[in-house]
């Protein structure tokens, strides 16, 4: 599960970078960041648990 959680952040965290060089969404692309940062956030707490 832990795995997984890293790979959605990675996609996540990528689709930000992309969106915020590339185009111009606005708003989405914060939340994506903050997606990202969150399933960071839960994989590290899970995995120390």
């Amino acid at each position: 599960m832990g795995t997984i959680l890293y790979i959605i952040a990675v996609v996540l965290i990528i689709g930000w970078v992309l969106g915020f060089f590339v185009y111009s969404v606005g708003a989405l692309i914060h939340i994506l960041l903050v997606i990202a940062v969150i399933a960071v956030l839960l994989a590290i707490i899970r995995g120390s648990a």
